[in-house]
């Protein structure tokens, strides 16, 4: 007690720790989120170059719920964490081998695209992609699917095409964003290309699947990196 009777305030102990707040604690969260996401997506390549099918199917499914984790730690718009869950949903379905199976995991991966060019639009707005790369994205299109179509199962054909159409143009508005989320719809759509070279069975890489999951777990990152940077930058 203090001469007058009142209780003497206590003074911080200088030796403690500050305390960690509610951000601190999310972007705690965030690190650890990616970090996961990088060591399963390590554990998923170092399965499919060893041929251990256990391995990654049991990695596989845990790459984007993490990634979307990752997301939400780090305040990220609710459509690039739907976009990575139905990422998640091709994912899971494309493990299976029926022709069923592959088209609901393109369906899911589609929606996924949806999410992402609904996010992108209010950045085509402020930066218009270039003429050049819509036309270079416009050619690939139309020269891959052309390739492709005698060799695609027949009751293929048509999804793999509007798929690839709605891929495309995902691909083209995420240069909007940057560099990273750019690059990332570049990987994306060169990771499905592989996929469609196999379904026609063409000659593949060395362990296609390996590199299938290389450029799209890369991709994803990517976008997601990409989305969180691009909200960071202020707005004209």
């Amino acid at each position: 007690m203090t001469a007058q009777g009142l209780p003497q305030a206590r003074r911080p102990d200088a030796s403690a720790p500050p305390a960690k707040g509610a951000g601190g604690t999310r972007e705690s969260a965030a690190r650890l989120l990616l970090t996961a996401f990088l060591a399963a997506l390590a554990a998923d390549l170092l399965s499919l170059t060893l041929g251990y099918d256990t391995g990654h199917t049991a990695a596989k499914p845990l790459l984007m719920p993490l990634l979307a984790g990752y997301a939400a730690a780090r305040h990220a718009p609710p459509l690039l964490i739907a976009a990575l869950l139905f990422g998640w949903g091709g994912d899971v379905f494309l493990l299976g081998e029926a022709d069923w199976a592959f088209l609901v995991g393109m369906a899911s991966f589609a929606a996924g695209h949806v999410c992402y060019l609904l996010l992108f639009r209010p950045y085509a707005r402020r930066t218009p992609a270039t003429p050049a790369l819509a036309a270079g994205y416009a050619a690939a299109l139309v020269v891959t699917v052309a390739f492709l179509w005698p060799d695609l199962p027949g009751e293929l054909r048509v999804p793999v095409a509007g798929y690839s159409l709605l891929l495309t143009a995902m691909a083209w508005r995420a240069s909007t964003l940057g560099l990273l989320a750019g690059a990332g719809g570049a990987l994306f759509l060169l990771s499905d290309t592989l996929i469609a070279t196999g379904v026609a069975e063409w000659p593949q890489l060395p362990a296609p699947d390996l590199w299938i999951m290389l450029t799209y777990g890369v991709a994803q990152l990517l976008l997601t990196r990409g989305v969180l940077t691009a909200r960071q930058r202020p707005r004209d």
